[in-house]
């Protein structure tokens, strides 16, 4: 085994110094198994092509073993036979020269060897074994004969192959050649190659059975697999790298319009609507890019009319709140001679005039909203942000309301918790939320008590506002931040209000990057938690006020996110268009809506 250095390279993990105290830096090789994950699940053509090869891989490497086991089968039958053979013929001609011998009981030692020495030197050759071969002639044990001659054996026979079971199955002289598959030692001929040991008997006069081994070597059938191995390996590696680079080059042909496809189409969803995929060709491929284009046309066509018409909406409502600030003016100066002379008119003609001042007050509060909401829809609000005490704010906006509070017969308290209440806020945004929150928690609480809840964090700052009035239903709930929506339209609004007050107060916790969440349930009052980041231009990562309750955590009531308000058309410039905006308000009116500019 290799030593390898411990000292950590440039693309290694080890201790690093800058500038500071030692810290650890992981190894490379460590994130490789992330990477590959990733480029696994983002590409699709790594997929193809990875399955491809591997499922070759496997087909052919089990192929190939098929293969090279039969071939290995084959020409181990084909040497066994060809060994078998040899065998049979080398133990026929030593029984024959020892047959044809004329030796005797007289007969001396003499003779009996050199009849021994000739049967070795007929068997070696007659065979004709490539990778060579080893005989033995040894004695049967437990024999008693007169005369006897020694055992003998080629300089190089590998005595430690020939088993004992072996020996006992040429011992039994059934007639027949024992053969077994034996491993060459590595200092015989061929070294560590495979071998065959074949066993029979011959009976030599006056000198009783003796025992014929012989051990043929088959390195040369064990090098012509080798290279039957290495070819059909070379074979199969280079099938498999042609197979993964047919491969790669058929899925770059399939992957690349659909990769097209996917970046025109993110395009066009990023508002580049002229985009379009080449088209060639007609096969699939080219007649998908041509649907697909009809498809962008198509939606080009109706995303540029939307967007037409909601210009046309945006100049309409602007156009028409700034043309009625005109006779606005002039109903409100008349209105306000007729409301001061009053108690000189009739008892019915003072009420009208009354009415009249009432009316043009709530007329100017809508015209207001709906300048403020065409604003929004139009893109065309910024913030004012400097650094605020929100607890100064909100204890200001519980003092502007308190006569309306006592008014109604509910006590505002307000529980200031945290130790970042200053942020970076528009104020004037953050009143008129707050403007909305208390006199929404005021007209509908019934005369109940109202919490006020001031906490922050290190990221935001929230304000909760809690009555213990009518509440709403999940349903209503849903729809509190709507436009003109109202849950009761019959009930008694002292405040007034447009209607737009809680659509308008979203709008401003989205323009500071927050969120407006509401919790409400009936008989039980209503939870509006407005959060904000503290810092202009921050992330929000939870808000410090919980939007349910602490007495109703443990009940299946779900709060309700606001979403700022979205028309149907997408966010996208249209050829020839300045900025998307929503769809025209509905014409009833909310509930929940005050709002002071």
């Amino acid at each position: 085994m290799a030593l390898v250095s411990a000292v950590a390279g440039p693309d290694e993990g080890g201790p690093v110094r800058s500038g500071g105290p030692w810290s650890w830096r992981a190894p490379a090789w460590r994130t490789w198994p992330t990477r590959v994950v990733g480029f696994w699940r983002s590409s699709l053509s790594f997929r193809t092509v990875a399955l491809t090869v591997v499922l070759s891989t496997v087909a052919v490497t089990v192929i190939g073993t098929l293969i090279s086991v039969t071939i290995g089968t084959s020409l181990y039958d084909q040497r066994r036979e060809q060994v078998e053979a040899e065998s049979v013929r080398a133990t026929l001609l030593a029984q024959n020269i020892f047959d044809s011998a004329t030796a005797t009981e007289d007969a001396n030692q003499v003779e009996l060897d050199a009849l021994q020495n000739e049967a070795q030197t007929a068997i070696l050759g007659s065979t004709s074994s490539p990778g060579g071969t080893s005989i033995a002639i040894l004695r049967t044990p437990g024999q008693n004969s007169p005369q006897t001659i020694q055992n003998i054996a080629s300089p190089d026979f590998p005595d430690s192959v020939i088993s004992p079971a072996l020996r006992e199955a040429v011992a039994a002289d059934d007639g027949r050649l024992s053969m077994q598959s034996v491993s060459l030692p590595p200092t015989s001929l061929g070294g560590g190659s495979p071998g065959i040991a074949v066993g029979s008997t011959l009976q030599v006069p006056t000198a009783g059975q003796y025992e014929l081994y012989l051990v043929y070597d088959l390195s040369d059938a064990q090098a012509t697999l080798d290279l039957m191995q290495r070819t059909l390996g070379i074979g199969s590696l280079a099938l498999v790298l042609l197979i993964g680079a047919i491969t790669y080059l058929v899925v770059r042909l399939v992957v690349g319009p659909i990769r097209t496809a996917a970046e025109t189409s993110q395009k066009i969803a990023a508002g580049h609507l002229e985009e379009r995929i080449p088209e060639k060709g007609q096969d699939v491929v080219a007649t998908l890019g041509r649907s697909f284009n009809g498809m962008a046309d198509a939606m080009q066509r109706q995303i540029s009319h939307l967007a037409e018409l909601s210009r046309v909406q945006q100049r309409f409502v602007s156009d028409v709140s700034h043309e009625l600030r005109t006779p606005l003016t002039t109903i409100r100066l008349a209105g306000d001679v007729l409301y001061d002379q009053r108690t000189s008119f009739t008892p019915s003609a003072a009420r009208t005039a009354e009415l009249l001042h009432t009316q043009v007050d709530r007329f100017e509060l809508l015209l207001a909203d709906l300048l403020e909401i065409s604003r929004f829809d139009a893109g065309a609000v910024e913030l004012e942000t400097e650094p605020v005490t929100v607890v100064r704010l909100v204890e200001d906006g519980v003092d502007e309301f308190g006569p309306l509070a006592a008014e109604s017969g509910s006590v505002v308290s307000v529980v200031a918790r945290g130790g970042y209440f200053e942020a970076e806020i528009d104020p004037r945004r953050l009143r008129r939320i707050l403007r909305n929150l208390l006199g929404n928690a005021i007209e509908h609480g019934e005369g109940r008590p109202i919490e006020v809840e001031v906490d922050s964090d290190a990221t935001a700052v929230a304000v909760a506002v809690r009555d213990n009035g009518v509440g709403m239903s999940p349903a209503d709930a849903a729809r509190v931040f709507d436009r003109f929506w109202r849950a009761a339209p019959s009930r008694k609004r002292p405040i007034g209000g447009t209607g737009l007050g809680l659509a308008i107060s979203l709008e401003d916790a989205a323009l500071h990057g927050g969120r407006l969440e509401v919790w409400s349930e009936p008989g039980s009052g209503s939870r509006f938690v407005v959060t904000l980041p503290r810092v202009a231009g921050g992330r929000i990562e939870g808000s410090p006020l919980p939007v349910v309750p602490p007495d109703r955590r443990g009940e299946t009531t779900v709060p309700v996110t606001g979403e700022p308000w979205s028309d149907s058309v997408p966010a996208v410039e249209a050829p020839g268009a300045s900025t998307p905006s929503s769809s025209t308000p509905s014409s009833s009116s909310s509930e929940r809506g005050t709002d002071d500019d």
